[in-house]
């Protein structure tokens, strides 16, 4: 069987399940979950106008989650900014490893809800704060795998560097990067997960307008069924931007 058509058929498979389940669960809760037939219909409603925009807290599905992405856009942007050079930095240098690795063990495991605070603080608005949380969470995935891929160069690799006399930039440009690009990659993926992820919290927590303030603004409203729709957007949007980055990771080639 076709590739695509194989994929297809799971695709389809798996939804089936998904939405078999969620019927089930919709009968033993006795309607208090909404059907997956009910909630669809919501869902095409919503997508009818996407764009509206009827005031601070009435916009469209679409302006919702467009305003979501622009801020996971901008803290993701940042956050690889910051991670990349310093992963580099990390990877490259062991006193610069010793001194860093103890503070990104300590500061990587706290909860992205935890940060929100000290960017209000800082911040003022809580849309940069928002913004502030993403930049902060994100950027671990990537530090990490950019300084793994730098300290897993081979040493041939910097022996030729040496023999044909590299400067550090050309060293950089021509052996560090293009070897630890792939796995530079896999925590650029990581992170725009993560990035994901948080914003759908830090906008329950800011308010205002995004995909999260509308997940949250739906249950207040006792809309289980837009509720739910939103799920399945999140999901969906999550996984479109997982496979952009496969894609990226499987058409990259390099050559040292």
């Amino acid at each position: 069987m076709n590739k695509k058509i194989l994929s297809l058929v799971y695709l389809v498979s798996g939804f089936a399940v998904l939405f078999s389940l969620w019927q089930i669960a919709s009968m033993v809760t006795k309607g208090e979950l909404p059907t997956p037939w009910k909630t669809m219909s919501v869902f095409f409603e919503m997508w009818a106008d996407p764009f509206y925009d009827a005031g601070p807290n009435d916009k469209g599905i679409g302006v919702q989650l467009f305003l979501s992405l622009k801020r996971v856009a901008i803290g993701f942007g940042l956050g690889s900014l910051i991670a990349i050079p310093l992963g580099i930095l990390i990877g490259s240098n062991k006193t610069v490893f010793n001194i860093l690795n103890p503070v990104v063990q300590v500061l990587r495991p706290v909860s992205p809800l935890a940060w929100f605070p000290l960017g209000l603080a800082m911040m003022h608005v809580s849309d940069k704060a928002t913004i502030f949380v993403i930049v902060i969470t994100s950027l671990w995935p990537t530090l990490i795998n950019t300084a793994l891929g730098v300290a897993s160069v081979p040493q041939d690799h910097k022996n030729v560097g040496r023999a044909f006399g590299f400067s550090r930039w050309k060293y950089i440009t021509k052996i560090l990067l293009p070897s630890s690009f792939p796995l530079i990659i896999t925590g650029l993926r990581l992170s725009i997960g993560v990035a994901w992820l948080v914003i759908v919290a830090a906008e329950m927590l800011s308010g205002g307008v995004g995909i999260g303030f509308f997940v949250w603004d739906s249950w207040n409203a006792l809309s289980l069924e837009k509720v739910m729709c939103a799920i399945l957007i999140i999901g969906l949007v999550g996984l479109l931007l997982d496979k952009m980055f496969s894609l990226l990771q499987k058409r990259f080639t390099y050559a040292v």
